[in-house]
Parts: structure tokens; sequence; C-alpha cells
């Protein structure tokens, strides 16, 4: 895959990349997303969730309190998963993403760069930086 990179004009613009990066994210994929907070990773979510079948746009929202929100496709299904209030290793493990990554799966996990084992088994890594009010420059590095 190597490395992408593009540029956002709007939300609008970050949710249609989403969904055409569904294209590229066949599953089984454990995807970490970078960014600082409100930097875009759950706007683009809301395009891989719709790209996949998994969820409306209107119907995915940060899974910061829950952490976990799972989305299911015909196909794929979405796992979008919120790190920031993991602090350990063992808070990391009591949430059981190893059984999460089956064969039709994708782990879209932000904060996921806090933990080295996700850095070490990451697929894809997607960064979102804020370059303006609304636009984002995102760059996808994958193996």
């Amino acid at each position: 895959m190597g490395t992408r990179e593009v540029i956002t004009h709007s939300p609008e613009e970050t949710i249609t990349f989403g969904r055409t990066l569904a294209e590229t994210l066949a599953p089984p994929k454990l995807v970490l997303l970078r960014g600082e907070l409100g930097a875009g990773k759950t706007t683009l979510v809301k395009g891989i969730a719709e790209g996949f079948h998994a969820a409306r746009e209107e119907d995915v929202t940060s899974p910061t309190f829950t952490l976990v929100h799972e989305y299911r496709g015909p196909q794929v299904t979405v796992y979008h998963i919120d790190l920031y209030r993991v602090d350990t290793a063992r808070e990391l493990e009591t949430l059981g993403l190893d059984d999460l990554l089956a064969h039709e799966s994708l782990l879209l996990i932000e904060w996921g760069e806090k933990f080295p084992r996700l850095q070490l088994e990451r697929d894809v890594e997607i960064a979102l930086e804020r370059m303006g009010e609304s636009q984002r420059r995102i760059l996808i590095t994958g193996r």
C-alpha cells in the first residue's frame, strides 16, 4: 500500500474520502487513527462505515465513553474503538480486541498509538491533521 496523502476541505469531503477508503481496507485489518481531538477521526469513520454498508453516517458517533462501537454490514463488521480513556496494557486487555479481529472485521482504533503492541500489529495507520477550520491533511500508511 505504501503512503498516500489527501487534503479534504470539508467534513463532507472527509466522509466521501472515507467511503472510497473502504475499497482499500479489506478485512481483516487493524487500523490506527491518529490525530488531535477534533482532527476528524470520527468523521472519517462515518465514511468508512458507510462504504462497507455497515452504518449510515448519522448513526456513527464517537465511542469516547463506551470505548467500542460495532457496526455490522452485510460482509464486514466495523469496530470503532476509542482508547483515549484507556491507560494501561491491562485495561487494554480487558477490551478483548484480539477476539474482535476476525476474518470479516475491520478495527478502527483511535489513540492506539498509546500502546506499542498496537503500533506493531497495525496494518494501516491513518493520520489526520487540522490545516484550518475545515481543511484536513490525511496521511495513510500501510503495509
